[in-house]
């Protein structure tokens, strides 16, 4: 038997923030950072909420790749408030970092009810507004946390609020949600559910991707890259993830890579190993990679032109978003690569993300796709 999770309801749109004011609640937590405070995106939020300033709390202190020092200080902040509506409002890392707190104190069994969890989204890359993932820094390791507790009960996905993130953001955040995609797709947990998701975030990427870079006031455009975001998380969810996140979990610890451009710099190279596309490239991962290629309108007159077109198309989206083709152009230097390359390879094996990749991989095969990684992208 297979399953197939659909939780949380989705509010999106203009005027998506307006569901606010159904809500019933006593007491509020708002866990977020000081980005969001200082660009006044909290206070856009707050007009919603019912219930005087002294039943709403703030914990702001939310830094970009959470770690367990976050976790903790927004454990107390949550235990102060005791709320029985808890709303993130940020990016990827303000999710995952409420998420971490919820998951943490249930497990800890200092929570006796979950409260009416909200996520509110203001970068369109990680779809962590519907994920049961959430990914938590320990010194220099990233560590992907997995457990259904830890899903939203209501996601809003307001396309105004992503309209003023920068060009590099929503480049990196944007290359995030095409590697979900792809890595939905061809998990070793994909069902005929995820692959319809997976397969229209992918359309949505190339279609839209480009133009929210290039003019981020293009509303329709961030409002259908804010949609894939949230689709492929959906999808990833549900079929989990593969190699190029545990890579990428790896290299963003060590080297503190922007999480989305990490999986940029990879993605090329796993689609091939994944494809076998130096072997027999015959395998299904390729034959699923080719009907990307074709339905993106790209030449698959085979499975090897397929996917050669998908990974070529890959690339040339990479060069219109200004991300650089390796690890090395991003200024990680070859010796401090080399001498951490061991603990790389160690920490992507024993990533949760990496037992549903198609593809077997090999200590030896993960050090030859970061060797493969740092010089170059796969199709140069």
């Amino acid at each position: 038997m297979n399953t197939f999770q659909i939780k949380p309801t989705l509010h999106f749109g203009a005027g998506a923030l307006e569901r606010l004011t159904a809500l019933s609640h006593q007491r509020t937590l708002i866990i977020t950072d000081q980005v969001m405070v200082t660009f006044g995106l909290v206070e856009q939020v707050r007009r919603y909420l019912s219930g005087t300033p002294e039943m709403i709390s703030l914990f702001a202190e939310v830094t970009p790749d959470p770690d367990v020092a976050v976790i903790s200080a927004g454990m107390k902040a949550y235990k102060a408030a005791a709320p029985d509506l808890l709303i993130a409002i940020g990016g990827g890392s303000v999710i995952d970092a409420a998420k971490g707190v919820l998951y943490t104190l249930h497990q800890a069994g200092e929570l006796a009810e979950k409260p009416k969890f909200v996520a509110i989204p203001t970068t369109s890359g990680t779809g962590s507004e519907v994920t049961a993932f959430s990914v938590i820094k320990s010194g220099t390791e990233k560590w992907a946390l997995v457990d259904d507790f830890m899903l939203p009960d209501l996601a809003i996905l307001a396309p105004e609020l992503v309209a003023s993130v920068p060009a590099a953001i929503t480049a990196d955040t944007g290359m995030d949600v095409l590697c979900h995609a792809l890595e939905a797709y061809v998990s070793n947990q994909a069902s005929d559910f995820s692959d319809a998701l997976a397969e229209k975030a992918v359309q949505l990427v190339f279609a839209h991707l480009p133009d929210c870079h290039r003019n981020g006031q293009d509303l329709v455009a961030r409002e259908k890259m804010h949609n894939a975001s949230c689709i492929a998380g959906m999808a990833f969810t549900n079929a989990s993830l593969g190699i190029t996140h545990s890579l990428a979990h790896a290299l963003g610890g060590g080297f503190r890579v922007p999480h989305g451009r990490a999986n940029a710099l990879l993605m090329s190279q796993v689609v091939a190993f994944n494809a076998d596309y130096h072997g027999q490239c015959n395998n299904a991962a390729a034959c699923k990679y080719a009907r990307l290629a074709k339905l993106l309108g790209l030449p698959a007159s085979d499975t090897r032109e397929g996917v050669m077109s998908l990974l070529v198309a890959i690339d040339v989206l990479r060069e219109q978003l200004d991300i650089p083709a390796s690890i090395a152009a991003t200024g990680v230097e070859r010796q401090a690569f080399e001498a951490a390359l061991p603990a790389l390879v160690a920490q992507a094996l024993k990533d949760n993300c990496t037992p549903t990749n198609p593809r077997k991989a090999s200590a030896l095969d993960i050090e030859q796709l970061y060797q493969q990684s740092f010089r170059t992208a796969a199709t140069q």
